[in-house]
């Protein structure tokens, strides 16, 4: 029987705390996928900030080399498109940086 620890001593949770457990379990269990995704858009959101100065115009970058930061860019924005399940968070695998 699930129980809790209350001033020291071991007592029984009531069927209304293990309702309530159940509950918050079950909320837990249905929120994964949004943390996931929250996750990953802060991951994201984090490259796509440090790659901000490459799409300045007073940068020493060749015409190709922006192109690449810029299609970088892209698939990183892109990144969350079709996603579904936390397993399809969890197997994303990030674009190359450019060189």
């Amino acid at each position: 029987m699930p129980h809790k620890l209350v001033n020291g001593q071991i007592v029984e949770l009531t069927p209304e705390e293990i309702a309530q457990r159940q509950q918050d379990e079950i909320a837990w269990n249905n929120g994964a996928f949004d943390r996931a995704m929250a996750d990953l858009r802060q991951r994201r959101n984090t490259l796509l900030s440090a790659s901000d100065w490459t799409q300045l115009t007073d940068t020493t970058l060749t015409n190709a080399q922006k192109q690449a930061w810029m299609q970088y860019r892209t698939e990183l924005r892109n990144i969350t498109n079709g996603l579904t399940t936390v397993e399809d968070v969890n197997g994303i695998s990030f674009p190359v940086k450019p060189n």
